[in-house]
């Protein structure tokens, strides 16, 4: 259902589409309740959308800034097949999307798919659940982003000058200099200059092949012997089961699909959303696994020493990876910068899908402030008030870096548990429906054959559970105060704030879309 027409400002509109089903019976299917509050109009072309869905995930990049991990995890075997495993994985996830993307393009994305496909009696609190989810998972995707370009920065710092000792308060502050410059360009600039994602697009691209070759031809004489690159496991969490080291060290690879729903909630801007969207989930799902697998195996051929990389007194991995492979710490000075470049740009477009999530959760009435935070501001137009909230979540949560770096990564590490979650919801509830052309009419834009559309909607559900118990576990044994894993803590935090918000406000107010069949609702 491509939803072009929505447009209008302060208006409650309904959705129309006609689909033929069971023996050649048409009937008038309409989509109630999507309420618009102001419009941002679509100007995003499909390259410009494609482009902003990558950028986010920029998936070598995301290997790049968490590589500490996976080497500790599991080390080459985590790292070369960890993508593979997540290629099925996430892509499954992806395919689910892109599915429901093609019949209902909206930025609300899963929590209004939940709201379509839950039985009514409990579609308002699922919704709910799914849409708070998504919101707080899409916060903390920021927040992971937001931190590497300080502690990229910090890194250049102690590289060359070994006796600068840094201090929380430093990658407090460039962490939220960085956030602060990001939202003055997303409020001011970003809808006149929508290129910016085209130029990140190619620009973190050129960055991965010039990162790539010059490693490897640095590195000819010095290759690593194949089976240390394809067949050695390292495991140093201290866990005895190698298998459950792997597992929690799958966080890295993951972590190069944080965020690929980040299309979806840019639908209502982009043209002909119903087929562009699918479009945007499926290159970004295959550009990174390309990116990231052919990164990681170059750079485990062009690294001699992995003790190093873990011990690097920069505290940033590939760093030093990028040192050994090269032999130059210009060159290596010069692939961070341009590693900081791919963060800043991805922050731009995590910061502007965010908002859009936020702001659909406000027009939809299911946040305290909802009637600030569905607005669109006429000069600029972008939903200001929902990019400052965010942002200001986004400050507070860096101002817990101050005390505990643990508790701060917890929130980062939540991100990939929670978007998991809010991915399996719907696909859930569409196998409740059982995938009945009721909600999935037969003449949609992305259409898997049955038996793969049950399988992949399967599999997304068995791995957001996989996730949220595995990510939940220490890195590390023994646990110590600045070891442990936080991010079953903060997934209780953000249940309570969303409870008492459903208390004290979305329970009265809030009401996702439904679908009505001849006047009534299914």
């Amino acid at each position: 259902m491509d939803i072009e027409g929505l447009k209008g400002k302060n208006t409650s509109q309904d959705v129309e589409r006609q689909f033929t089903h069971g023996e050649g019976i048409v009937e008038q299917i309409q989509l109630k309740g999507l309420s618009l509050q102001g419009d941002m109009g679509r100007q995003m072309t499909k390259l410009e959308t494609i482009s902003a869905s990558w950028v986010i995930c920029d998936s070598w990049a995301g290997i790049a800034g968490t590589i500490s991990l996976a080497i500790a995890q599991g080390g080459p075997v985590t790292l070369v097949y960890g993508p593979i495993l997540i290629l099925i994985l996430v892509g499954c996830c992806a395919l689910t999307l892109a599915e429901l993307a093609s019949v209902y393009p909206t930025a609300g994305g899963q929590y209004h798919w939940t709201s379509i496909l839950a039985p009514k009696s409990m579609n308002r609190s699922l919704s709910y659940f799914c849409g708070m989810t998504n919101v707080f998972s899409w916060i903390a995707i920021c927040t992971g982003i937001a931190i590497i370009p300080a502690q990229l920065i910090v890194g250049i710092a102690l590289f060359y000058n070994p006796t600068y000792t840094p201090q929380a308060w430093h990658y407090f502050l460039i962490y939220q200099a960085i956030n602060g410059l990001v939202l003055l360009y997303n409020i001011t600039l970003l809808k006149r200059s929508l290129w910016i994602h085209d130029v990140a697009f190619f620009a973190t691209l050129a960055s991965f092949f010039v990162i790539t070759i010059t490693c490897v031809a640095r590195s000819s004489a010095n290759y690593q012997p194949s089976i240390s690159v394809w067949g050695t496991f390292v495991n140093d969490s201290g866990w005895s089961s190698g298998g459950l080291a792997f597992l929690t060290g799958l966080v890295t690879p993951n972590y190069m699909y944080a965020g690929i729903d980040g299309a979806l909630h840019l639908a209502e801007e982009c043209k002909n959303a119903s087929t562009v969207v699918p479009r945007a989930l499926m290159s970004t799902l295959l550009i990174g696994f390309v990116s990231s697998f052919t990164f990681m195996v170059a750079m485990l051929y062009c690294t001699s020493d992995l003790d190093a990389v873990v011990s690097s007194a920069t505290g940033v991995p590939i760093f030093e990876m990028w040192y050994q492979a090269t032999r130059s710490g210009v060159a290596a000075t010069v692939f961070v910068v341009l590693l900081c470049c791919a963060a800043v740009f991805a922050l731009i477009g995590a910061q502007q899908t965010a908002s859009r999530l936020t702001w659909s959760l406000a027009r939809d009435h299911a946040i305290i402030g909802s009637k600030w935070l569905s607005e669109i501001h006429t000069m600029f137009e972008v939903p200001v008030w929902s990019l400052i909230f965010n942002f200001v979540i986004m400050f507070i949560i860096g101002c817990i870096y101050l005390g505990s770096s643990s508790a701060f990564n917890a929130f980062i590490g939540s991100g990939l548990v929670l978007q998991h979650i809010s991915y399996a919801i719907p696909a859930a509830l569409l196998m409740y429906r059982k995938r009945s052309e009721m909600w999935l009419p037969r003449d949609r834009s992305f259409r898997l054959p049955s038996v793969a559309g049950w399988s992949v909607n399967t599999i997304t559900i068995a791995f957001a559970i996989l996730v949220l118990i595995f990510y939940d576990f220490p890195t590390v044994l023994p646990v110590t105060g600045s070891n442990m894993n936080y991010t079953s803590a903060v997934l209780g935090v953000m249940a309570i704030f969303a409870g008492i918000n459903w208390g004290i406000y979305a329970r009265r107010k809030y009401n996702g879309p439904r679908l009505q069949s001849n006047g009534e609702e299914i």
